[in-house]
């Protein structure tokens, strides 16, 4: 296929869904995913890793997650059931195809990899941004002369034994890291706020099967919202009594470093040997930079997925890209559907490309 109808960049979540998406409108799509199988980041991540949402809440369209659909399923699970959904697909997928650069090409786009080049009247960028781990410019954080790891370097507790480790992060992947790590080796949990928590089952039931019934879930307000919201901790009951018996203790934020001692706001003073960064990630869309795509932070210019820079461009799998569940299982689907859409109607005429004045996220 030397021309496809539309080229998927990565074949994660997002990238499965967008695929899915094409496939439902007649359209056949090439997947260029970078790793070695179509399964995305979930490999890579932290061992214990285990999902917020229950399997029935973390299913791509077409294929439900298989078994007890209230069980909280397990990273390794994830990756099974994204082989099985990639097996469903009639898309061409090809494994080890990073995309280096894509340029425009008349109507269209020449994507480009290491062993070819393709071209297409439609893309979408659903690479996700674990290959863009975001590490804030905290104070002195340049100067520590230990260990500076992101949540991306992070697997299991073993290779910290006898560490003072620091966890900078209030979100969930903070929470559930400084809290396995707590059982193994000295740790303290540093955030510029409390930590905020909700109950993971409200009256009994999974906080996501409150937000669906009540629609909260797929409220389409991403385009609205000045910055992202901060999400609180889903709780079981096992994070916040652990914080809050000190198991870890939690401090604000470092305010300098001294070699390998951090400064804390009251003046006390401590040797670290490692400083986690548990701050999330943005997207991984340098391959658009020759584009002009992107605004000067690196993040697309884009109105609820739909590129404001070149119609036929979309993006599936960013962060509040039209609602709360956006970059989720249970979300990229609907999102996809959104922008398949808008993105084909856009090169058949339809619809014009909107403006942004500014990048979502």
């Amino acid at each position: 296929m030397n021309s496809p109808d539309a080229i998927v960049v990565g074949a994660g979540q997002s990238g499965l869904a967008a695929a899915h998406a094409l496939l439902a409108r007649g359209l056949q799509a090439v997947v260029l995913e970078a790793g070695p199988e179509p399964v995305g980041s979930w490999p890579h991540y932290y061992d214990s890793l285990t999902l917020f949402s229950p399997a029935r809440y973390s299913s791509l369209p077409g294929l439900p997650f298989p078994g007890d659909p209230q069980r909280y399923p397990h990273r390794d699970e994830v990756v099974e059931y994204l082989r099985r959904y990639a097996a469903t697909l009639d898309a061409d997928i090809r494994t080890d195809q990073r995309v280096t650069e894509v340029r425009t090409d008349g109507d269209g786009f020449i994507v480009a990899t290491p062993s070819r080049s393709l071209s297409t009247p439609l893309l979408i960028a659903a690479s996700g941004g674990y290959g863009n781990p975001h590490r804030p410019d905290l104070p002195g954080l340049d100067a520590f002369t230990g260990q500076v790891l992101h949540a991306a370097d992070y697997t299991s507790p073993q290779r910290f034994a006898d560490q003072h480790v620091v966890v900078v992060g209030a979100g969930n992947s903070a929470a559930q890291i400084a809290v396995e790590l707590a059982r193994h080796t000295r740790v303290t949990l540093a955030t510029r706020a409390p930590v905020r928590y909700a109950p993971q089952r409200p009256l009994g039931r999974d906080v996501h099967s409150w937000s669906t019934t009540l629609g909260l879930d797929h409220l389409p307000v991403g385009h609205l919202l000045r910055s992202e919201p901060r999400v609180p901790v889903l709780d079981d009951g096992t994070y916040r009594t652990a914080i809050d018996r000190g198991r870890p203790p939690r401090r604000p934020l470092f305010t300098g470093v001294d070699g390998n001692t951090i400064v804390w706001p009251d003046g006390d003073r401590e040797h670290v040997d490692t400083i986690l960064l548990a701050t999330g990630y943005r997207p991984d869309l340098g391959y658009l930079a020759p584009l002009g795509a992107l605004d000067d932070t690196g993040a697309p210019r884009h109105d609820r997925g739909t590129s404001c820079t070149h119609p036929g461009l979309g993006y599936v799998g960013l962060e509040w890209q039209r609602s709360l569940a956006s970059a989720t299982l249970r979300g990229v689907g609907r999102d996809a559907d959104h922008v398949v859409a808008r993105i084909a109607h856009q090169r058949s005429g339809v619809i014009g490309t909107r403006c942004c004045a500014a990048a979502r996220t």
